[in-house]
């Protein structure tokens, strides 16, 4: 991977890669979730193959991942690296001047987030524990799914506790449809099939979606590996991290008390 901090006669590699207006266009639409190429060329006005380019130098530079779509293989998903764009921020600002590092994020206030994946075995419920793990409990925090599995997979229940001392053991999965009505400030979806299905809510809640594949059934095979798990796990943590200043500014714009 590039050193993108690096300053030779011109600002860093990331600064540069950042300042090209469509390259900001797609980092910012990326921010907000993972997005396939069409997607992306429809909401910043530009040619598939434009776009394609320009995620490629973003792929090459360590910025962005793409992934197959589990639900139509020839679609693939472009995921932003957050914890990289941050470090190389915060590595871009300090080139300048020891000074210019990341602030702590601000604990969000009361909100309510629904997670969503398709069985609600293994991906909803892990984002689900560990946004309420990061917060402390101080935002309602909900998961289902579309088709739900009778019970958590054990790896889930494993990896909760092993990486991050969450007990899931009493967690039971629970269907969507026994939301309905509920009201939620934000729903997130973390599976392909799971974001064409995902019924509409009162009061219009902000959606996002993160594609994150099953650790139940990897990628190269059937069986369900606890690599697996650790590693979806490591992902949405990544995530959830990354969402929580989201919710801060959400919670302040909407003034609530």
């Amino acid at each position: 991977m590039p050193d993108l901090a690096r300053r030779t006669t011109g600002p860093p590699v990331f600064l540069r890669l950042a300042a090209h207006p469509l390259r900001w266009q797609l980092l910012t639409a990326l921010a907000t979730g993972d997005h396939r190429v069409r997607e992306l060329g429809a909401q910043v006005g530009h040619p598939q193959s434009l776009v394609s380019y320009h995620l490629r130098l973003l792929r090459d530079a360590g910025l962005v991942t793409a992934t197959r779509s589990s639900f139509d293989g020839r679609d693939s998903y472009y995921h932003l690296d957050l914890d990289r764009c941050a470090h190389a921020l915060a590595d871009s600002g300090s080139a300048l001047h020891p000074a210019l590092r990341r602030d702590p994020v601000p604990p969000p206030g009361p909100l309510a987030v629904l997670f969503v994946c398709t069985g609600n075995s293994s991906r909803s419920p892990i984002a689900e524990s560990l946004l309420r793990h990061h917060t402390a409990g101080a935002v309602t925090v909900t998961s289902a799914g579309s088709r739900p599995k009778p019970r958590l997979h054990p790896h889930t229940i494993r990896v909760l506790r092993g990486s991050f001392g969450i007990d899931a053991a009493g967690r039971r999965p629970r269907h969507l449809d026994t939301l309905a009505g509920q009201r939620f400030d934000h729903v997130i979806t973390l599976c392909d099939r799971a974001r064409e299905t995902c019924p509409e809510f009162p009061d219009r809640p902000r959606r996002t979606h993160w594609s994150v594949r099953d650790p139940a059934t990897p990628e190269g095979g059937t069986d369900a590996t606890y690599s697996a798990f650790e590693r979806a796990a490591a992902d949405i943590d990544t995530r959830v991290r990354h969402l929580l200043p989201v919710l801060a500014a959400t919670y302040r714009q909407e003034g609530l008390p």
